[in-house]
């Protein structure tokens, strides 16, 4: 009986070595986080789900931490070709996604396209959609967003539609037999890069996932290139408001000092004019010190002058009365005189 060839793809961390390690006692070396542990196409031990000899195909995903997508893209294009000449075809994948992611980011979006393009549409029917890590979620939230997953033409409802079907995995060896039960015993599958590699010859860029992979490079320097100029838009942006707002501050600095400079030159103003007031008075004051000394000096000079002149009366007036008495001494003197040599009359006896 030959062999069921399943194939797991999936992002870097999505739980595809953990998940092959499980059902099929491999011992797969497992990666943390974004850290591939998966550097080349890896195949199980044969062993058996419902009496079948199965074989699980281990494939890094294309967001390798370590490697070029163009680069992991060869390796699995080159495994699979050469297992397809050598007669060992796939009878299914699975499509390894976590449930804990809250969207589907764009590495995520990245290698499910490139996953699409590897598969192409004929081979939908035999591929499951196995959702992982439901014990990092409510169940509430992980059906929400099981549902989307299911209905959003970006997601996975194209490849449903035609075919493909979804499965949980809850990490247990159950969900994962489960799972392997529904490719088991389908019919082999020529996957499209395997067509075109093999039977069309192609080189890996001419194919659908080589073009896809290009394609995405180019849009990953558009994206690149729009971040860039963003940023230098943001950068120049910030630039230009750290300009402003300096120059708002310089101009609130200068009218700050303009207004201090103001008030201080009012301040100097008012204190000039108070020392001229000051001063004023001071004048006006040393002014009246000085009327007031001259008037007094003045007065006393006047006073001086009325002493003097009333002075000089009394001296006139004592001087005439001296005159006037010295004359009237003169004349009794004269009368005296007169008298005395006089003969003197008959002597009247009363």
């Amino acid at each position: 009986m030959s062999e069921t060839i399943i194939a797991v793809m999936g992002a870097t961390g999505t739980g595809k070595s953990t998940f092959i390690n499980l059902v099929s006692g491999a011992n797969f070396e497992v990666g943390t986080g974004l850290l591939s542990c998966s550097k080349e196409v890896q195949s199980s031990q044969p062993f058996d789900v419902n009496g079948r000899k199965v074989v699980m195909i281990d494939t890094p995903g294309f967001d390798d931490s370590t490697r070029s997508d163009t680069d992991i893209l060869r390796t699995i294009a080159t495994y699979l070709a050469d297992t397809y000449r050598s007669d060992r075809k796939l009878s299914g994948i699975i499509y390894m996604h976590r449930i804990s992611d809250p969207r589907m980011s764009g590495i995520s979006r990245r290698n499910f396209g490139m996953f699409r393009k590897l598969c192409g549409d004929n081979t939908l029917s035999s591929v499951v959609l196995v959702t992982n890590m439901w014990s990092q979620v409510s169940e509430d939230v992980g059906a929400a967003r099981e549902l989307q997953l299911q209905t959003d033409e970006l997601l996975f409802k194209p490849v449903l539609d035609k075919g493909a079907r979804m499965k949980r995995n809850y990490n247990t060896l159950d969900s994962a037999r489960h799972i392997l039960e529904e490719l088991v015993g389908r019919g082999t599958v020529t996957l499209q890069i395997q067509e075109e590699v093999v039977m069309q010859n192609m080189g890996i860029e001419q194919t659908a996932a080589g073009v896809e992979l290009e394609a995405e490079k180019r849009r990953e320097i558009e994206e690149a290139k729009r971040k860039q100029e963003e940023e230098l838009r943001r950068v120049q942006e910030e630039l230009r408001r750290q300009m402003e707002e300096e120059e708002r501050r310089r101009q609130k600095e200068m009218e700050q000092a303009r207004i201090r400079a103001e008030q201080e030159a009012a301040r100097h103003r008012r204190a000039q004019e108070r020392e001229r007031a000051r001063q004023e008075e001071e004048r006006r004051k040393e002014e009246m010190r000085r009327w007031e000394i001259q008037r007094q000096i003045e007065a006393e000079a006047e006073q001086r002058r009325q002493r003097d002149e009333e002075a000089r009366r009394i001296q006139e007036e004592m001087r005439q009365q001296r005159e006037e008495a010295e004359a009237e001494e003169r004349r009794l003197r004269e009368q005296i005189d007169h008298m005395e040599h006089q003969d003197p009359g008959p002597c009247v006896i009363f």
